[in-house]
């Protein structure tokens, strides 16, 4: 028997998410479609998980994007569903959505360690992700257009608001991959170092920011989330409201408590 498409595991308040298709580049195929969705869903509604990391198996490419010979045909209707995995994804086509984070609501810090390419839909999930630990061997690049279709997993939207906008359209517009030194520059990684470091400080990078109160984590992104766009009347009017149920929790009273006594911080997570 095959081993899964995704892996998940759990550790220290660390969901590691790992892309399991190391031959075929972890391109993303039904199965792996079907099984990250559920993965994402796991993360998010798991107490014990603070903060999820994604990689990809192998040392070659973090995600090359869709299966052509899998996805893309089960997509545009040229090929019938002919596996468990096919007939879950037509039956319910938003698990396509929920895989790449789009439209999905997790407000739990995602960290991404990208050892090799990331392309098209590879690209494409890490705009849902908020720290990116990159190798100097990474590439990234939305390649869409080059075979006639667009990048329609959320990076038409997102991309533009999270790096300047003559960078997000030489990425999306160009189709030709960017290397880790512009992805770095232009902000579309975190930090890039030393290719056989990219796991390990990847890891250092979740479990230090495991170590935030959960509620505190959750409701800080989903203020920086949910204000995007909004005006500034309206974003103060949504911060304060989630400062104010961060304030009611057992963690806020335990944070100060804890630093006062000199102890390590024992979060509920309520």
């Amino acid at each position: 028997m095959s081993e899964p498409h995704v892996l998940y595991d759990v550790a220290d308040g660390v969901a590691t998410i790992t892309l399991n298709r190391p031959d075929r580049h972890n391109a993303m195929s039904p199965e792996l479609i079907v099984r990250l969705a559920g993965a994402w869903a796991a993360v998010r509604d798991d107490p014990s998980v603070f903060v999820a990391l994604l990689t990809g198996a192998g040392d070659k490419s973090f995600c090359a994007g869709a299966d052509l010979g899998r996805l893309i045909p089960l997509l545009t209707g040229a090929r019938e569903a002919d596996d468990e995995w096919d007939e879950q994804l037509v039956a319910n086509w938003g698990l396509l959505d929920d895989a790449l984070l789009r439209d999905f609501d997790l407000y739990k810090p995602v960290v991404a360690a990208i050892s090799g390419n990331a392309l098209a839909g590879g690209t494409e999930i890490l705009m849902g992700t908020d720290f990116r630990i990159a190798s100097p061997r990474a590439t990234f690049g939305l390649t869409e257009v080059r075979i006639g279709i667009i990048p329609a997993g959320g990076s038409l939207v997102r991309l533009a608001r999270q790096i300047p906008y003559t960078a997000a359209m030489k990425i999306i517009l160009g189709g030709e991959p960017v290397d880790a030194a512009f992805a770095e520059r232009c902000g579309l990684v975190t930090e890039v170092v030393e290719h056989d470091d990219v796991l390990s400080r990847a890891t250092e990078v979740a479990k230090s920011v495991a170590l935030g109160a959960p509620m505190a984590l959750a409701k800080a992104k989903e203020a920086v989330v949910t204000t995007s766009g909004q005006t500034l009347e309206e974003g103060y009017r949504i911060e304060n409201r989630l400062a104010r149920e961060v304030l009611a929790t057992e963690d806020a009273r335990e944070g100060p408590a804890s630093f006062m006594e000199k102890r390590p911080a024992v979060w509920k997570g309520r």
